[in-house]
């Protein structure tokens, strides 16, 4: 945090005791000894606070809604929206989490869209957008408090503006959409903001957040606890830490089930969670959006590199430790989705205000110019782009919603859950998608994708649902992929001996409909229910 004066700053005139004035606006912040203030304060007098975000506010919140502007214009971004979204629709009609509703994620996000669609309907993702543009304006507005408290108020202005800027850049698909990593933001921010006031316990509700909302958001817990043992009175807040990080998590274990929460956020994902077999495949996706993340922080670059190349005694080592643990974060399970890269972005956006405050004012200009020139690039793309997969999962989705009743339940064997909630039709199984049951969902591609790869006992639960409640359909769109049905002795033997498919497909999707011998009723091409 914001380093202590000098000794000779420390001098005040008259007979009072010497008291540290507040940091003067231009000071040589490489002077100063690596001791973080536990409630360091700006360059202004604290009674403006109020106007300076009277002024910010507004500001932020404009630029965070033009920046996603372009997630309202597509019903969905990303599979991982799909899922949540029938995951919220299964909740709201009783499932139970982590075990007739299944996920790798914690409970947080899931309790959020179903709390959304219980106040605004479940047929839109209006609400959760809205939250996600609330989640990245929260982002925002923290990381100004945190750089004000640091450098100043300019420092506040630049860091809260900055993120907005470069929070778009990477593939649309990874930044529009409201999913995991956008909530995960503010809940670190806030973290690093507490703990560089020594709010220790509200530090550790904020960690909490995090851990709920992702498991790689705990990666926020090794700068916190730097900035604890730098504190005069670190034994203090130790107890508060761990009370505010321990009791969310405690809480949401009860009210799921503990055993369930730790196989399916910790335990249960051992295959997924390694690119051997995968390892060229992996390795092209992380170059690939690593180049996007630089381009889209190209004008952070400067003054990223100004400040790593500081010799004198270090204030930001803090910042430093979370770009670490965020960097570690983003390498866990070797995926490297461009959603993975959003951590990144606040410890890189507070380094970058930090570069700045050494740099000649007039860098400032040319920072924001190009963070704004390289937002309007990927705004365009975002606009501009064709989602085919998207497409294809509204056709499909009509299709399967044109040969069942709302009432019956159907199976989507692929990576698009999406297709459920656009055909309002209820899964027959607690497993969304194939990856769950093959390994696939993890971004592989071919050496270890079957049914060995699966989540422990999924296949047994899957053929004991599909034989209690056969689907009124069932839907191939694996479309050649390494999880064709071909390739999986137990999907293969239950369509040959219950399905039959259909001669028309869709996009290379195969509907399988019940067989005559089957004793399965089917459904009716004009939607209605079927005589049982």
């Amino acid at each position: 945090m914001l380093a202590e004066p000098p000794p000779a700053a420390l001098e005040a005139p008259g007979p009072a005791a010497p008291v540290p004035p507040p940091p003067r606006t231009g000071q040589d912040p490489d002077a100063a000894p690596n001791v973080p203030r536990p409630r360091a304060r700006a360059d202004h007098p604290t009674d403006r606070g109020a106007g300076y975000w009277r002024r910010l506010l507004p500001l932020l919140a404009l630029l965070a809604l033009v920046t996603r502007l372009p997630s309202f214009r597509r019903p969905l971004w990303s599979p991982d929206e799909g899922y949540l979204a029938v995951q919220a629709r299964m909740l709201a009609d009783g499932g139970v989490l982590y075990d007739t509703v299944v996920d790798r994620k914690p409970p947080l996000l899931p309790w959020l869209y179903e709390a959304t669609f219980t106040v605004l309907g479940d047929s839109t993702l209006t609400g959760v957008r809205a939250l996600a543009v609330l989640a990245h304006l929260l982002t925002a507005a923290l990381l100004a408090a945190t750089a004000r408290d640091r450098r100043g108020d300019r420092a506040g202005r630049t860091a809260g503006v900055l993120y907005l800027l470069v929070s778009v850049g990477l593939n649309p698909e990874d930044t529009q959409a409201a999913t995991f990593e956008v909530f995960i933001l503010p809940f670190t921010a806030a973290a690093m903001w507490c703990a560089g006031r020594a709010r220790w316990g509200a530090a550790g509700l904020a960690v909490a957040g995090a851990l709920l909302t992702k498991q790689t958001g705990g990666a926020v817990l090794l700068p916190v606890l730097w900035l604890l043992a730098r504190t005069p009175r670190a034994r203090t807040g130790v107890p508060r830490l761990a009370a505010g990080l321990t009791l969310p998590l405690l809480a949401a274990a009860l009210l799921t089930t503990p055993s369930g929460l730790l196989f399916w956020t910790v335990t249960g994902s051992g295959s997924y969670a390694t690119p051997t077999g995968s390892e060229l495949h992996v390795l092209l996706r992380a170059v690939a959006n690593t180049a996007l993340l630089a381009l889209g922080c190209l004008g952070l670059l400067p003054p990223l590199l100004r400040l790593a190349r500081r010799a004198a005694p270090r204030a930001d080592v803090d910042l430093w430790l979370w770009l670490a643990a965020s960097a570690v974060a983003v390498l866990t399970g070797f995926h490297f989705f461009g959603h993975y890269f959003l951590q990144l972005l606040p410890p890189l956006v507070l380094l970058a205000t930090e570069g700045l405050h050494l740099l000649p004012r007039h860098r400032l200009t040319a920072t924001l110019t190009t963070a704004a020139c390289t937002c309007a690039l990927f705004l365009a793309w975002g606009v501009l782009a064709p989602r085919p997969e998207l497409a294809h999962a509204q056709r499909l989705a009509d299709a399967v919603r044109a040969r069942t009743a709302p009432a019956e339940r159907v199976l989507v064997w692929g990576i698009h859950p999406e297709t459920y909630w656009f055909a309002d039709r209820a899964p027959a199984s607690r497993y969304l998608t194939a990856g769950l049951l093959t390994n696939y969902s993890g971004g592989r591609d071919g050496p270890r994708v079957g049914e060995a790869y699966a989540v422990a006992g999924a296949w047994p639960a899957l053929t004991a649902e599909l034989r209690a409640h056969p689907p009124a359909l069932i839907v191939d769109d694996s479309r050649g992929k390494p999880f064709a049905p071909e390739r999986l002795p137990t999907l293969r033997r239950f369509l040959a001996r219950h399905y039959e498919p259909l001669p028309d497909r869709v996009d290379g999707a195969v509907i399988y409909v019940p067989s005559p011998a089957s004793g399965v009723p089917s459904p009716r091409s004009d939607g209605s229910s079927p005589s049982r």
